[in-house]
């Protein structure tokens, strides 16, 4: 890559400092990739102003990225009363979705270590926006092409998220980095929750479910614009260090395996994934059959189906993604002079915590609505705390020529197994459930499904508990090529080579 013209990272700034990180060496994003170059004279540094405008705009993207994932789900009773589908089939429509974008997911990875980014994200808004439109005109008879958008969609979106963190991280350095990718974190749980309100909203007001897909894409041209206005190609750290050039794509996936951190947290976060893909599909629906059987609502035979839970889950999900980004960043922050593993901990905490909610919640459903409310409101608030976690560990555990491959391995991982596979596995045993028993409801059918969930989190518990006894020393192996970071001390696995690093 040219130096001639490059960005260099925005300077330190002080930042709010519940935010921030006691170390800016280890536990925050303050190892992305750009930090570890030298800064060529004569190079025009991007202005603060300008860093933060281009974090601004990503975030605004990313916030629609969850908004459009979500509002399809907000209509989910309708669209299955207009085709006609169960849960299983309409399971599919989140899985046609997710395995799209993990099969390109590698792929994005493989050209954001190497190619511009800007274009990269660009020409995946550019097919996200087109087809979530195109979604919006699909007839009746046409499930299958609603399908085979919605695999499109993936692949538009992964472009941007696979891609879009390690822009940010080239962009700040130390604690401030930390601070803007919790910024772009509470995004996700953000756009989650306009998503459901916004969707149920719109076919409300329109009676027609179609119009719930149309707002994104008109939201999705704007950030397109100001993408490309605003972001140059930041370059990476290895533009200028011959060290930290990319290699091959199979050394990129050895290493990956071998890191024991990133490779036992991406499981982890494979089940958050796996549980929160299944509470985020299929809840608003589940409280509404809990309506139903309760004898609060009539069941719904014409579109459109009453949106009360699908506004209210979301508002729920809106309040507990922004608290637990909040409260996990503290709390860390807090304890990691003190347990500099605490961030696996915290995790494998917030997922144990959260085991007997999910008991409640499948019980006292068809007893009581806002008790259950209550419950489905702690346990997001313990499982969101883990994501702004977990996006600092996959950064700070790898070294940054290999972070856009590390994110979209784990991308690809988390989403194949996890919120690919389990709204189709629990629509599936739904019908299989109610199948076999023709006295009971589909609300029974989807209670008793349910109770995979909490078998999930118990893995992911142990998989953080082992993520937990590497990440002090696979965190160390990775830092010493930051800038930012002091001389290593060496020991017989870091011993010093001839250029004065630890290897």
């Amino acid at each position: 890559m040219e130096s001639n013209g490059s960005v260099q990272p925005a300077d330190e700034a002080d930042s709010p400092e519940w935010l921030t990180s006691s170390n800016g060496h280890y536990g925050s994003t303050a190892n992305s990739m750009l930090s570890l170059a030298s800064k060529p004279e004569g190079n025009p540094a991007v202005s603060r102003a300008r860093a933060h405008i281009i974090v601004a705009v990503l975030c605004y993207i990313n916030l629609l990225n969850y908004m459009d994932r979500f509002s399809l789900i907000g209509v989910l009773l309708n669209i299955q009363l207009f085709f006609q589908i169960n849960d299983s089939v309409a399971g599919l429509l989140q899985t046609i979705f997710i395995c799209s974008f993990l099969l390109v997911a590698p792929l994005f990875g493989y050209l954001g270590d190497r190619f511009n980014r800007t274009y990269i994200m660009a020409c995946g808004l550019l097919v996200w926006m087109l087809t979530a439109t195109g979604s919006s005109f699909v007839i009746q008879s046409q499930f299958w092409l609603l399908l085979l958008l919605r695999g499109l969609i993936g692949i538009g979106e992964a472009s941007f998220t696979t891609v879009a963190p390690t822009v940010i991280g080239d962009l700040f350095t130390g604690q401030k980095r930390s601070v803007m990718i919790s910024l772009f974190t509470i995004c996700m749980p953000f756009g989650s929750g306009l998503g459901y309100i916004v969707s149920s909203s719109v076919a409300s007001q329109t009676g027609d479910w179609r119009w719930a897909l149309r707002v994104t894409p008109i939201l999705v041209m704007l950030g397109l614009i100001l993408l490309l206005i605003t972001c140059p190609d930041v370059p990476r750290g290895a533009s200028v260090d011959p060290l930290t050039r990319p290699g091959s794509y199979w050394d990129d996936v050895k290493y990956l395996v071998k890191n024991k951190s990133y490779f036992w947290s991406t499981w982890g976060v494979t089940t958050l994934c796996f549980v929160v893909g299944s509470l985020s599909f299929w809840m608003p629906s589940f409280l509404y059959r809990a309506r139903v059987t309760q004898g609060l609502l009539p069941p719904c035979t014409v579109p459109p189906c009453d949106s009360t839970d699908s506004k209210i889950f979301g508002g729920v999900t809106l309040l507990t993604g922004v608290l637990g980004v909040i409260v996990s960043t503290i709390i860390s922050r807090w304890l990691r002079p003190k347990m500099p593993n605490v961030d696996a901990l915290i995790c494998l905490t917030g997922m144990a915590a959260s085991l007997p909610c999910f008991f409640i919640i499948i019980f006292v459903a068809p007893a009581s609505i806002p008790a259950t409310y209550v419950f489905i409101f702690i346990a997001e608030l313990l499982l969101f705390m883990n994501w702004p976690i977990i996006a600092d560990m996959a950064l700070y555990v790898v070294v940054p020529r290999r972070r856009s491959s590390a994110q979209a391995f784990q991308n690809t991982l988390c989403h194949l197994f996890g919120d690919a596979t389990s709204p189709y596995l629990i629509g599936a045993i739904s019908d299989a459930i109610n199948k076999s028993k023709l006295d009971v409801s589909e609300f029974y059918g989807q209670q008793y499904s349910f109770l995979v969930l909490p078998g999930i989190l118990l893995l992911g518990v142990l998989f953080f508990f082992i993520t937990s006894r590497h990440l002090e020393k696979d965190r160390a192996a990775a830092q010493f090529l930051d800038e930012d970071s002091p001389p290593c001390e060496p020991t017989p696995q870091l011993p010093v080579q001839s250029n004065g690093r630890c290897e």
